[in-house]
């Protein structure tokens, strides 16, 4: 797994992850919306975190500042 995210991606990634978490959290959403929301949130924070998105490996996208 090559890194294919840079930093601003990232950044955006963790803070809608966050979000979408906290709206879970909070309870400011119900039923099926919620689970998806706390599902979104989960993949948004792993892909920020690690670095990598599958989707970017499968289209050839690479938005990091290292392009090999």
């Amino acid at each position: 797994m090559k890194p294919n995210m840079g930093n601003a991606d990232r950044i955006i990634r963790a803070l809608v992850g966050l979000a979408a978490i906290g709206a879970w959290a909070l309870g400011l959403l119900d039923g099926t919306l919620a689970i998806v929301s706390l599902v979104v949130g989960i993949v948004l924070l792993a892909t920020a975190a690690l670095r990598w998105c599958p989707p970017y490996t499968l289209l050839g996208i690479n938005t990091g500042a290292s392009r090999e």
